[in-house]
């Protein structure tokens, strides 16, 4: 599958889903650096290209476990910016019904997402053994996940890698390597320069690609995708971005030298992309205003919709409750 193989609707498509992603970001932390926000609050800025280009890349019945920097994931698979804004804000509207005030927990069933698990790579088994249920009942259906770069390291990401290798199970997984585990460089995490050669120690295909050229994170996750659906067992992807603000809102990230920053914003994801249409001539600027025009709408609609929800009643504090 070759870069070129989008039309140009396609590529109008993803580049609306990164520009909601950004403007919802963006406002989502505004929001929060004037004390409304309940929960943390973890910053998508220049994750953008990774969620929408990998997540545009399955197909309807596939399932999916982003984590919380995959804000794009959850908007393009369904999940309203309504529900994931009012999510935010602990009220009885959102996803979890008010019981969490985070990107944590958004898991919806009806759009096949699973609800992240913290901490990462906790979501890595658990879509491993979805992807394990669809090769042994014979469905041509593909899992998805994502972990971090420090996440890499753990026990569980290479015990769940080889078992998903031995069993040839349909399952994508996702680096996003974003250079810092909350305040860890890479140089500091790892030896090694790319994450994705671990792939070779399970007898996988680990690919390496640019995080913040979405068609390039397309093209690279739906070859991984199709051959996962032919049988032909799971891929490893490393996409190389940079974590452009903090950890979460509190953290200032003083530890990141500004010069790598710049390096990055340079390469901002979504502005890249824009040019990149218009210079192809596949959209003029009034289009991107358009767009950019309706992205603003909506994100505005969730916040007034989020904010006069109400909270949830304490009534209902027992319900969705399960107990061994």
């Amino acid at each position: 599958m070759s870069e070129s193989s989008l039309t140009r609707e396609q590529k109008i498509e993803l580049y609306y889903w990164m520009c909601l992603t950004r403007i919802f970001d963006d406002m989502m932390v505004a929001y929060w650096k004037q004390g409304k926000g309940l929960g943390g609050t973890f910053s998508q800025r220049g994750h953008e290209a990774i969620s929408v280009g990998s997540a545009y890349a399955l197909e309807p019945d596939d399932v999916v476990a982003p984590m919380h920097r995959d804000l794009g994931c959850y908007l393009l698979r369904g999940i309203t910016p309504r529900r994931i804004f009012a999510n935010l804000l602990g009220k009885a509207t959102g996803v979890s019904r008010g019981r969490d005030a985070n990107l944590h927990g958004m898991g919806d069933l009806n759009h096949n997402i699973i609800g992240y698990i913290s901490h990462l790579p906790q979501s890595l088994p658990v879509t491993v053994g979805v992807a394990m249920s669809f090769r042994y009942r014979n469905e041509p259906r593909v899992a998805m996940t994502y972990v971090g770069d420090g996440s890499s390291s753990a026990g569980l990401f290479h015990e769940s890698l080889n078992l998903a290798s031995v069993h040839k199970a349909p399952v994508v997984v996702i680096v996003e390597n974003n250079q810092y585990a909350y305040s860890t460089p890479l140089h500091q995490q790892m030896n090694i320069q790319d994450i994705a050669i671990r792939a070779a120690g399970y007898g996988i295909p680990g690919v390496v690609v640019d995080g913040n050229d979405v068609e390039a994170v397309y093209a690279a996750t739906k070859e991984a995708v199709d051959r996962a659906r032919r049988g032909e067992g799971p891929t490893l992807i490393e996409c190389k971005t940079m974590r452009m603000l903090g950890h979460a809102i509190h953290d200032g990230a003083e530890y990141v030298p500004r010069e790598l920053l710049a390096e990055w914003e340079a390469k901002n994801p979504v502005l890249r992309f824009e040019q990149r249409l218009l210079a192809e001539g596949l959209v003029d600027q009034a289009e991107i205003d358009e767009i950019r025009q309706r992205c603003q709408v909506e994100v505005a609609d969730a916040i007034e919709f989020a904010e006069q929800s109400p909270y949830p009643d304490p009534e209902t504090l027992e319900e969705g409750v399960y107990a061994p």
